[in-house]
């Protein structure tokens, strides 16, 4: 079997945990942070990480499949 080519895009927002969870980051926290809609609590909440949905944890491990 031939080796495989990890995804650029991919292997930089996603990381794979010991037990095999796949951890990304919030969206929407780059931009328009003082005084348009978003709430300091709301961005607290973006500021944590997420674990990808398990809908979408096949297709992104195929993506990083070394890491």
């Amino acid at each position: 079997m031939p080796k495989l080519k990890t995804h650029s895009g991919a292997k930089k927002r996603f990381a794979l945990t010991k037990n095999g969870k796949v951890k990304r980051a919030h969206a929407n926290k780059s931009h328009l942070l003082n005084g348009h809609g978003k709430t300091t609590k709301r961005k607290r909440g973006l500021r944590k990480g997420a674990y990808v949905d398990k809908t979408n944890v096949a297709a992104v491990k195929k993506l990083i499949p070394y890491k």
